[in-house]
């Protein structure tokens, strides 16, 4: 369960330092910091249910949504995550992993989201649609086609048959919203398939 530093202070008032309490249990292993002022009390907690608590509004995206899906091959071991109107990276590491977060845009934001649970606790992820396009969004920007698919199918290491596999109808959705020449160019790729 998630508790923050004011709801410990008021739970643990009946020591003299509360705050020295604090650092105590930490110490013991009976909180666990999640950020500055934010402590998560079970261990056993899933990670990925973390990265929306400690950065927000957020999602889980890019490449860890990816290889959650079997998309890449690579087992990712960051929670890469998406957010808005943050202007900058942010990175988090804490006894559960290592958190990063990077803008998409407002106009795309709340489209191709996911709610994940395991026990009781849930997250949000990217679908593995969105979850490219964001990819294909913060990635250097590409010239061609040819490049795309040098992206797509080498750098990346998406097998031809798992991005047919996708829902091309959801990706013409998503690219349509972001303003990048990266996903006017994934357009034209699944418009050139089509024919």
């Amino acid at each position: 369960m998630i508790k923050t530093t004011q709801i410990l202070l008021k739970e643990l008032d009946s020591y003299r330092t509360p705050a020295t309490k604090i650092k105590r249990m930490v110490n013991a292993g009976e909180f666990y910091v999640v950020k500055r002022g934010l402590y998560e009390t079970d261990k056993s907690c899933p990670p990925a249910y973390l990265s929306g608590v400690i950065y927000g509004p957020s999602y889980l995206s890019f490449e860890y949504a990816l290889s959650a899906y079997g998309i890449i091959p690579e087992r990712v071991e960051v929670f890469t995550s998406a957010t808005l109107r943050k202007n900058r990276s942010k990175y988090y590491s804490n006894y559960f992993g290592l958190y990063t977060y990077r803008d998409i845009p407002d106009s795309v934001f709340p489209y191709g989201i996911t709610i994940k649970n395991q026990g009781d606790y849930s997250w949000l992820i990217a679908t593995s649609e969105k979850a490219l396009c964001d990819l294909l969004y913060v990635k250097q920007r590409i010239d061609s086609i040819s490049d795309l698919e040098g992206l797509l199918f080498e750098s990346l290491r998406i097998e031809e048959e798992d991005f047919n596999a996708l829902d091309k109808k959801s990706l013409l959705f998503l690219a349509n919203r972001y303003k990048s020449r990266n996903l006017k160019y994934l357009r034209e790729y699944i418009g050139e398939e089509k024919r």
